[in-house]
């Protein structure tokens, strides 16, 4: 597999989703796609025992995207050959009562990856710009001083949301997070086929809700939402790449390519030494415990 162009997939502050694809098959098989990411995902988790061992930067994944875009399936596929203490998944459904009584941040604050740890966030604080924006009076559940119906929600508190976003992250990042966002960018025709797809096959029929039909109708509000989150919250610290995503295992590819070549860029991360004491004994040691024989 010859190394991804990371660049062509970061959004920028100009990002237009009109302009990028939702398609990618790279000219290769399914199969020959398969077993390109099981080397891949390999090497990325032998890199992440070295960060285990580093114990200095934690690693935030992000994930969004249109319902059926993928995000379960991706996970499963590209940590596969992770040391299972070393990841941990969340996802973020609709708030419960106890979240709603806190800040729209606090939940996220509670499962941040510790330092050597990979977090996966599926579905994650854009919600919160995203699905909100779409529904506003969601937003009445969050009890804001000020807010108290959907016309008092204007774009000066999205702005002022984008900007708290921001700064979430920025601290983040200053304290040792690596923060990669990714867009999982799928096709309306491909979103339909899948869905078809829950509805025919019985063991998928628990994963299809009438409400999916439902936020479909709303697919063009959801991507200019998408849109201006994504225009709006990239930065170097924590940037969006936007990947398509109605080829699964082009999309997987993509994802893991572009975290294993920007993690490798950072050649403090090494295991650690041992301390020159410890090293001068090794023989020692190890007469030690032949001696147990």
């Amino acid at each position: 597999m010859n190394r991804i162009e990371i660049q062509q997939y970061r959004a920028n502050n100009d990002f237009k989703i009109s302009e990028t694809k939702t398609y990618e098959d790279f000219g290769k098989s399914e199969k020959i796609l398969k077993k390109e990411l099981s080397v891949i995902r390999r090497e990325l988790g032998e890199f992440q025992d070295t960060i285990y061992a580093h114990g200095k930067y934690s690693i935030l994944v992000c994930l969004q995207g249109m319902d059926t875009a993928g995000k379960d399936s991706l996970i499963r596929e590209i940590f596969k050959d992770f040391n299972v203490s070393g990841v941990e998944v969340h996802s973020f459904k609709v708030p419960t009562e106890l979240e709603l009584s806190h800040n729209y941040l606090w939940r996220h604050y509670l499962v941040l990856p510790a330092k050597g740890k990979f977090g996966v966030f599926n579905r994650t604080h854009y919600e919160n710009v995203l699905v909100t924006r779409v529904h506003p009076e969601y937003i009445l559940n969050e009890h804001i001083p000020g807010i108290h119906n959907v016309e008092d929600i204007d774009q000066k508190f999205w702005d002022k949301r984008f900007e708290q976003i921001n700064d979430f992250e920025r601290h983040l990042a200053e304290n040792g997070t690596l923060i990669f966002k990714f867009f999982l960018n799928l096709s309306k025709e491909e979103q339909r086929q899948r869905l078809l797809r829950r509805l025919a096959l019985k063991e998928k029929h628990w994963k299809f809700s009438p409400g999916d039909l439902k936020e479909r109708e709303l697919w063009q509000t959801y991507q200019n939402c998408y849109e201006e989150a994504i225009s709006k919250t990239t930065n170097d610290h924590a940037p969006w790449f936007v990947v398509p995503a109605d080829n699964k295992k082009a999309t997987r590819i993509i994802i893991a390519s572009i975290l294993l070549q920007s993690l490798k860029k950072y050649k403090d991360i090494k295991e650690p030494m041992l301390s020159d004491k410890i090293l001068a004994n090794l023989g020692t040691y190890e007469e030690q415990l032949q001696r147990e024989k």
